[in-house]
């Protein structure tokens, strides 16, 4: 293979030229003869090395770096092609390298690993010459403007200057908003816009009572003050940091401490950490000073976000594994903060925003300098504890009790017998002999093994005891990276300094230390109250979870495939706004739960809709449904069952070996969800595992940043809520609730279900007919056997629960021991035939259409 270069050939004399001539003539030789047998691209690459490609020696495999430019002594390749030991000594097959060779090979590495670079084309680090046009030209890009509230014809309307906003562009279509909401549709449309929870029927009789000019700023001031506001809007931010509890589909391994990070992302949400700072824990938390131990660690735990992402850990190649997770960090980073999809630059110029591949790359170059410590490596067909790597987690500043060594002692006596055992029969005639299960013996003694590797793994380690977090750090190789010809991990082009994107000018931006990744000057520039796009993106995200739709309708994308805002003076006097009140979320929730816009009813007049059919210009309230989590929170509430926070989750118990997605181990992680009664942020999320009680309302999808969920419509949905067992559960719980109240007439009792349920009364003509179905069902109701149907231990006492045992077995049974879990199961039947009715009564309420909306 001739050498390539960029630019010209280069002369004999250059001492370039000269090492890549003498890598064609000796070194390559050397490596296609001895080593792409087993550790090439066109190989599954034993221990996870490849010696065909530079950065594979570089990155080494399981056992680290195969070398290390400049120093021969440190490079594992010569001390492997060297060693004493006939069985580590490489190649495995074949002669040992001669004494020449192996001089070659030393000779090499110490002028520095020379090896042929592809010729680029001069303009691939050159911007294209139209981008200069579209940053002067793209709203988005441009510097924030400072606009004033603009006058109204009638003034007598908006109470607020965003009010005035929206009144000045209605008055240009001759379009009058909507009456406003009545005061028991405006709270529950406040109460579930804030908690994400229904007022509870004391809190819409205290609200309807108070007449005075205060009683809706008194009512959003406690909803912010409310640990559910953090719980619902710190969702609002998991969304979009694509958070997850699992790898992902290639081979889904769990990630047991990721609930620290959504404890973090809540906690600071109910603080109301500045959104700058916020960012900024998130992106280089370990870069910044703390006070404390506490402290220390919240922000190394914040850096979860870098990390929880998914991961190809069946990718069989490091080099590929480490630049798809940096690419997976650079769409994070830039589609959350910015609304930009930088990541399309990654094989070529971006096809419509001025990004060069060369600013993908710089940014590329502060996350190949940045270690992504989520706790698993790439190996490709692994099994066991394969694919975790408990070195590369961040371990928390606190002091751990060691174990006992007794305990020690004995387990690594264990699995030392139990290895040697395994060993000796591997692959033996008797290994080979199938067990009563028809599986070959040895996989016993394996099973065996590995189990008690695990044990002992659990006992000595730190990060399995819980003391860490997943997250990153700086790398030991701080240094900026190549561009990759066509987005190929080995391709490597001309290296780009590390930098922010060109198209987002930002005056003042701070110069990266050489010395570091580059992540703090990065979450210094993201945030900088100079960034055209961070406030805007910021506020229309806040905009959109209040109104329904973004100023900006494509809330991720702010580039030339996205909406322009229906607004543009508004966005800019909202973000201005959020900067000067300290970037504060709680502020802007208030300042826009209070203004008159958001108290519109949701009439649709047919000459507005037919003016603008999508109301863009906020003439009326539109409605929503409610979100998954809303769906099921809000029954739980209803059936006054609901509880927050547990105090152990179940994805913590989940070894890092691979869980199947309709494996058992992930029946019972649904079986932990559907019998949990905590809020549903708290739920197991593992990735492609979703709870059965979220499945159907178009939960998030896990992947990718979302900050707008996909909202749909379905008869299925209605069946769901008619049939499943979760609902039935819930709806007995709360026609036992409704029963208790002994001294209440029926009537008290269907106006207390409304309540609960819908948040109002019902009319006149609603009681009678809900009487009228009450008597007929309670007569023609004859007891069967019902559905075994899942609940908790402390169901209501006319509930009779069964306990079954279920075997859970993670996914590799072969490989990890199986481990038992118990399971109650419940047979839910009524035992009068007055709880029969009210139970189906209730469970039509919450499939009806008034539930799942909010007006």
């Amino acid at each position: 293979m001739a050498p390539l270069f960029i630019g010209g050939a280069l002369s004999a004399e250059d001492p370039e030229a000269s090492r890549i001539a003498f890598f064609e003539k000796k070194i390559r030789p050397i490596l296609v003869e001895n080593c792409y047998t087993c550790h090439s691209a066109e190989t599954k690459p034993s221990g996870g090395l490849r010696v065909d490609d530079r950065q594979g020696l570089l990155l080494g495999g399981n056992s680290g770096s195969a070398i290390v430019a400049g120093d021969p002594a440190a490079s594992l390749l010569l001390q492997r092609i060297q060693h004493a030991d006939a069985k580590k000594v490489m190649p495995k097959e074949g002669d040992k390298l001669t004494a020449a060779q192996v001089a070659d090979l030393s000779t090499w590495i110490q002028q520095g690993a020379a090896w042929p670079r592809e010729r680029v084309p001069a303009s691939l680090t050159r911007a294209k010459p139209e981008f200069e046009a579209l940053k002067k030209s793209h709203w988005a890009l441009q510097p924030l403007k400072n606009p004033k509230a603009p006058a109204v014809k009638d003034a007598s309307w908006a109470e607020t200057e965003v009010d005035r906003f929206i009144e000045a562009r209605l008055e240009e279509k001759n379009l009058v908003p909507v009456a406003d909401a009545d005061r028991v549709t405006w709270i529950r449309r406040v109460t579930y816009d804030l908690t994400g929870l229904p007022p509870t029927p004391e809190e819409i009789s205290t609200f309807i009572s108070d007449t005075t000019p205060e009683a809706a700023a008194h009512l959003v001031d406690r909803l912010l003050e409310s640990p559910a506001f953090g719980e619902r809007w710190g969702r609002h931010w998991l969304d979009v940091a694509r958070y997850g509890e699992s790898t992902g589909p290639s081979r889904n391994i769990p990630y047991p401490h990721a609930w620290k990070y959504r404890d973090y992302v809540i906690d600071a949400v109910n603080r109301d950490v500045p959104l700058d700072r916020f960012i900024q824990e998130q992106v280089a938390g370990d870069l910044l000073p703390a006070a404390s131990e506490a402290e220390r660690n919240r922000l190394l735990t914040a850096t979860g976000f870098l990390a929880l992402g998914v991961k190809d850990v069946n990718q069989r190649f490091k080099v590929r594994f480490i630049m798809d997770n940096v690419d997976e960090q650079i769409d994070a980073v830039t589609r959350s903060v910015l609304g930009l999809t930088v990541n399309c630059a990654r094989c070529h110029d971006h096809k419509f925003d001025p990004i060069p591949m060369a600013d993908y790359y710089a940014l590329a170059g502060i996350f190949t300098s940045t270690d992504n410590a989520a706790g698993v490596r790439n190996k490709m067909g692994g099994g066991g504890l394969d694919y975790y790597d408990p070195v590369n987690l961040i371990r928390l500043a606190s002091k751990i009790a060691p174990p006992p060594e007794a305990k020690v002692k004995e387990l690594e006596a264990k699995v030392a017998e139990a290895k040697t055992a395994f060993e000796e029969i591997r692959g033996t005639p008797e290994g080979l002999k199938k067990d009563a299960d028809g599986r070959p013996v040895q996989r016993g003694y394996r099973t065996r093994f590995e189990s008690l590797q695990s044990d002992l793994l659990e006992l000595t380690d730190p990060a399995a005891r819980g003391h860490a977090v997943h997250g990153v750090r700086d790398a030991q190789a701080i240094a900026d990276t190549e561009i990759r010809i066509r987005g190929e991990a080995e391709r490597l082009g001309p290296t780009v300094k590390r930098g922010f994107l060109s198209a987002v000018e930002v005056p003042g931006s701070p110069k990266i230390n050489p010395s570091q990744s580059g992540r703090l000057e990065l979450a210094q520039w993201l945030t900088s109250a100079q960034n055209p796009l961070t406030a805007r993106v910021a506020v229309n995200r806040v905009w959109q979870h209040l109104f329904g739709d973004g100023l900006v309708t494509t809330v991720d994308n702010f580039g030339l495939n996205g909406d322009k805002p229906s607004h543009p003076e508004l966005l800019d006097f909202l973000a201005q706004q959020f900067i000067r009140e300290g970037w504060s979320t709680k502020k802007l929730v208030r300042s826009l739960a209070l203004s008159r816009a958001y108290r519109l009813g949701s009439e649709a007049p047919k000459n507005h809709h037919e003016v603008d059919p999508a109301n863009r210009l906020v003439w009326r309230h539109s409605p929503r449904r409610l979100s998954a989590e809303e769906m099921r929170d809000s029954i739980l509430a209803a059936s006054g069952r609901l509880k927050s926070r547990p105090e152990i989750f179940a994805v913590t118990k989940l070894r890092m070996v691979e869980m199947r997605d309709n494996g058992p181990e992930a029946a019972g992680i649904h079986t932990a969800a559907d019998q949990g009664l905590q809020r549903s942020v708290y739920l197991p999320l593992l990735r492609v595992v979703i709870p059965k009680s979220l499945e159907a309302f178009d939960p998030v999808e896990q992947t990718l940043v979302s900050g707008q969920r996909s909202t749909t419509t379905v008869p299925t949905q209605a069946l769901y809520l008619m049939n499943s067992s979760f609902v039935r559960q819930q709806s007995l719980a709360l026609a036992e609730r409704l029963l208790s109240q002994k001294a209440e007439s029926v009537q008290a009792r269907i106006r207390q279900a409304y309540l609960l349920t819908l948040g109002r009364e019902p009319s006149t003509s609603e009681i009678t007919r809900a009487e009228a179905f009450l008597l007929e069902y309670a007569d023609a109701y004859t007891p069967t056997a019902a559905p075994a149907l899942v609940a908790k231990a402390e169901s209501a006492p006319e509930i009779a629960a069964t306990e079954t045992t279920a075997v859970i077995t993670p996914a590799n049974s072969d490989d990890v021991d199986r481990t038992e879990a118990k399971v109650t199961e419940t047979i839910v039947e009524p035992t009068t035939a007055e709880a029969a009715a009210w139970m189906s009564f209730t469970q039509a309420l919450y499939a009806s259409a008034e539930f799942r909306f909010v007006r």
